[in-house]
């Protein structure tokens, strides 16, 4: 049987037609997926003990304090370690170059408390854009959404009715600097020294964080990174905010650094002004660690149960 050039091209557009038809309900389910999960971390038994170093004050009112200690446990799978604004750069060359002698050290404590099954969640503030599509950053987008009785706070300053004045000067000056630059920005994302692994998760977002944190069960949280008497405190996932939302907080203590000017009072070196900022954290908000702490597991805690 013969078909005319006319039949044929009608039986042509016929079957182009079909297959638009069938295909298009396929199309279209999958512009409607979902974007896919990121898993998070499993959970592994395994206990830090963490040697926290103490302030309480002799008598009520007396200014005078007593330095202390205690031990306590806490389960790695229910422990997330924040680093605060670890910049690659920063107007003042100092507070720069003290991050960058940091930076193996932190790298190190955070590698180790990973593979004991703590949390690493990194929040370098402003660039988290950096890392939109890595899964790390996903994660923290996907958390589920938790509303807090207190209300976050964007950021927390002083609370006088809890805590003094703090105990340097940064009102003229906070930068150590011999000639001081412009105060403009010179960071553009994390510093690539520290590992972004994972399992991790990267957010500068309070609200993010929080929701990770209730999701996973994560009761227990050290934060580190600078700069201890502004971010560290203030952030909205730093330490006040934390000891707000009921969190066993910590500060490693030899993991962070202070923007102090020892030209400005209490006329103290940079590296006594930051160990005041640690001393009126660990009488006012919480207690101190060394980073060590956190390389360990008691013995027979990572035993299966």
């Amino acid at each position: 049987m013969l078909f005319s050039p006319r039949h044929c091209l009608l039986t042509g557009l016929f079957a182009v037609l079909i297959l638009v038809v069938v295909c298009w309900p396929t199309a279209d389910l999958k512009s409607e997926t979902a974007p896919e999960r990121i898993a998070n971390k499993p959970k592994t038994p395994g206990q830090f003990v963490l040697r926290q170093r103490t302030r309480s004050e002799m008598a009520k009112g007396s200014g005078e304090w007593k330095e202390g200690s205690k031990e306590a446990v806490w389960n790695a799978s229910e422990t997330a370690i924040i680093i605060c604004d670890m910049w690659d750069g920063h107007y003042c060359v100092s507070a720069a170059e003290r991050v960058a002698e940091m930076v193996p050290r932190m790298n190190a404590v955070l590698t180790a408390a990973r593979n004991h099954g703590a949390t690493i969640i990194h929040a370098p503030s402003g660039v988290t854009y950096h890392y939109a599509d890595m899964p790390q950053r996903k994660r923290m987008q996907q958390a589920t959404k938790f509303k807090p009785e207190i209300p976050l706070e964007a950021w927390c300053y002083v609370d006088p009715k809890r805590e003094p004045e703090l105990p340097v000067d940064v009102s003229k000056q906070p930068c150590d600097d011999p000639v001081v630059g412009a105060v403009v920005q010179k960071f553009s994302r994390q510093h690539p020294g520290l590992t972004i692994s994972g399992w991790d998760g990267v957010s500068d977002n309070g609200e993010e964080i929080l929701s990770y944190l209730k999701q996973e069960g994560l009761k227990n949280v050290v934060l580190m990174g600078v700069h201890t008497n502004m971010c560290v405190l203030g952030r909205p996932f730093g330490i006040r905010q934390m000891v707000k939302q009921g969190f066993n907080v910590v500060l490693a203590r030899d993991l962070t650094d202070a923007m102090y000017d020892p030209r400005e009072k209490p006329y103290v070196s940079h590296t006594r002004g930051t160990e005041l900022i640690v001393e009126h954290i660990e009488k006012y908000w919480c207690p101190s660690i060394l980073g060590d702490d956190l390389t360990r597991v008691s013995r027979g805690s990572t035993d299966p149960k």
